[in-house]
């Protein structure tokens, strides 16, 4: 059976659900291979995820140096 994501190799997962926030930030929660994740899209530019393997992102959206963490599964934390 064909995973229900056909259109496309670069997103191994599917959104279950979505909506906005009380501070007016848009959300979704996404189902991946290895469990649940969710995602913010933020009023202000910034984003963060938050994945199944319990590694997360975040990007403040102002560019420059230090505005985008990413923190794997073991703790490790980069900075760009």
């Amino acid at each position: 059976m064909p995973d229900k994501n056909s259109g496309s190799s670069y997103t191994p997962y599917t959104v279950t659900g979505s909506g906005t926030n009380s501070q007016g930030n848009s959300y979704d929660t996404r189902s991946q291979p290895g469990g649940s994740a969710y995602h913010y899209s933020n009023a202000n530019g910034s984003y963060y995820y938050s994945n199944s393997d319990n590694s997360t992102y975040y990007n403040s959206g102002k560019g420059g140096s230090g505005s985008a963490t990413y923190t794997a599964p073991n703790g490790n934390v980069y900075k760009k």
